[in-house]
């Protein structure tokens, strides 16, 4: 069955069991719910997931596909909801739904990747080859302060000589604020026909890459790496995350198909905001490690090993976790 003749069919039925989640959200918590409302929402819900499943299975459109799945969660939700309900689901969106999401925007994922370390490896090797090329990516007066940073003599390597003597609880809070800033810019973007998002994730790249390349070149390479690779699994994922949901916003920008442009993008931004609260929960564990582990004076040898140990299970939880759960669960 084509596509238009799928929605011809449906297009009331999704209608009406919007306007039932409608009234049921409408109702207080405390009160009762209407009975003869309620006993249709699970066989609604069956009808509904059993659409999604055929949509998936056809390969019909992205956006029909996402506006399902956008119906099929807050059916479930309703019918499973119970006090507590948000600690649930906040557990629930940790352990496989963001896993899922993130698996279901691939391919805006691997773009991401290719723009964000694609460019941070050639701008690695060529500032590594090059002594004098890291200044025509950045000022004399910041590679000052990050060789300053990772000198070999540094008792706190990666802090800055002004933040040398704040504790790690202050700079946790700096590392989230810049983190969170940089991942929420990537993702937003998106909305400007993708060339935000464009422009950080190469811009992100080649700083991050030349820096990597000088300071290994002059020989501070145990003191900046053993910084940079424990956090650095859960922070670089999480700004290519960011940058894969502002992919997500660009191409319903640029490419809304059979929906005006601001349905298109509601629609995007359903799944693009649950790849950014996953990156955001990715970026604070990134700058806990960075204030209370990175920055400490544990042997590289340790470093490095928990570093493996990160990275690991960062590619694990994104790649195994919430398999076989159900994809409209």
């Amino acid at each position: 069955m084509r596509q238009q003749a799928f929605e011809r069919q449906h297009e009331a039925f999704w209608d009406g069991f919007r306007a039932l989640l409608d009234d049921l959200e409408r109702v207080p918590r405390r009160r009762r719910l209407d009975s003869a409302a309620h006993a249709r929402l699970p066989a609604d819900y069956r009808t509904l997931c059993t659409h999604y499943a055929l949509a998936r299975s056809r390969g019909y459109s992205p956006l029909l596909v996402a506006e399902l799945q956008h119906l099929v969660r807050r059916g479930h939700s309703r019918l499973y909801r119970r006090q507590g309900n948000w600690l649930w689901l906040a557990i629930a969106f940790v352990a496989g739904g963001f896993p899922r999401a993130l698996r279901a925007q691939a391919r805006y994922l691997w773009l991401a990747l290719i723009l964000f370390a694609g460019t941070g490896l050639l701008s690695g090797l060529w500032c590594f080859a090059d002594g004098e090329s890291i200044y025509s990516i950045l000022g004399e007066e910041q590679i000052a302060s990050m060789e300053a940073m990772y000198e070999p003599d540094n008792e706190r390597p990666g802090r800055s000589v002004e933040r040398s003597a704040e504790t790690d609880f202050v700079m946790f809070g700096y590392y989230i604020a810049n983190n969170i800033g940089i991942g929420f810019r990537t993702f937003a973007g998106g909305i400007l026909f993708g060339i935000g998002t464009l422009f950080l994730l190469v811009y992100n790249g080649l700083v991050i890459g030349g820096v990597a390349g000088h300071l290994t070149a002059i020989g501070y390479r145990d003191t900046f790496w053993s910084f940079v690779s424990g956090h650095g699994a859960f922070e670089l994922t999480a700004i290519a995350i960011c940058g894969a949901a502002g992919l997500r916003l660009a191409q319903a920008v640029l490419a809304p198909g059979q929906y005006r442009r601001g349905r298109a993008l509601a629609l995007a931004a359903r799944p693009a905001l649950d790849l950014v609260m996953g990156a955001a929960l990715m970026l604070v564990v990134a700058a806990f490690i960075e204030a209370f582990w990175s920055s400490s004076g544990v042997a590289y040898g340790i470093k490095y090993a928990v570093a493996t140990l990160f990275w690991l299970l960062v590619l694990a939880y994104l790649g195994l976790a919430g398999r076989g759960g159900g994809g409209s669960r």
